[in-house]
């Protein structure tokens, strides 16, 4: 199980875009393997040492990666991720700049999701018993603002009691993609209970 930081708001554009960039999350994806430089990056992810620097080093400044000294030799830098709960502010306090950042990095998750399920179908076949081990749910909750916190706080705590570093990780395992997606009823005419019909 891995330790479970503090919840850490995010509410700078600049941040927020910096994580909208499609290349940057790549690169995040991979520090989640471990520490890289700029040249395994670039050779994963198909572009220039360049770009993977550079990239690289602006994630640094906003403290989402920090060298790893212990690896770094000469003009060779290592980074690794820098772990956090990092979560993003309510609606209701959010500036346009925010709204507009965020809308990005939404549609860029769909995108990878779809890009996702698109390549496990895709490989389903030569994937053994891996290939009955796709998730999938729906459900409709009929639940108050305040449950609808109090279930995502639960679920960032399962995703917490079922993480753990690489080098802990069993043989046999590998990486699940999870993610989480709720989404209120936009139809305000649903009677509650409580409520007159």
């Amino acid at each position: 199980m891995a330790d479970r930081p503090p919840a850490q708001e995010i509410t700078d554009v600049a941040v927020l875009r910096l994580l909208a960039h499609p290349l940057r999350r790549k690169i995040e994806e991979c520090l989640r393997d471990g520490p890289v430089n700029s040249t395994t990056l670039a050779r994963a992810l198909g572009e220039s040492t360049g770009a993977t620097s550079y990239h690289l080093r602006q994630l640094a400044k906003h403290g989402l990666v920090e060298e790893v000294p212990e690896l770094s030799k000469g003009r060779e830098r290592w980074w690794r991720a820098v772990p956090a709960d990092r979560r993003f502010p309510p609606y209701s306090r959010q500036t346009p700049e925010v709204r507009e950042a965020l809308s990005e990095m939404v549609r860029h998750n769909f995108a990878e999701l779809v890009e996702l399920f698109s390549r496990f179908s895709a490989g389903r076949e030569a994937l053994g018993d891996w290939a009955d081990a796709f998730l999938f749910s729906r459900a409709t909750l009929r639940l108050t603002l305040d449950e609808a916190k109090e279930f995502f706080e639960e679920y960032i705590a399962l995703i917490y009691r079922y993480s753990r570093p690489k080098e802990e990780t069993p043989p046999g395992a590998r990486p699940m993609h999870v993610r989480l997606l709720g989404i209120p009823d936009a139809d305000t005419s649903t009677p509650t209970a409580g409520s007159e019909e």
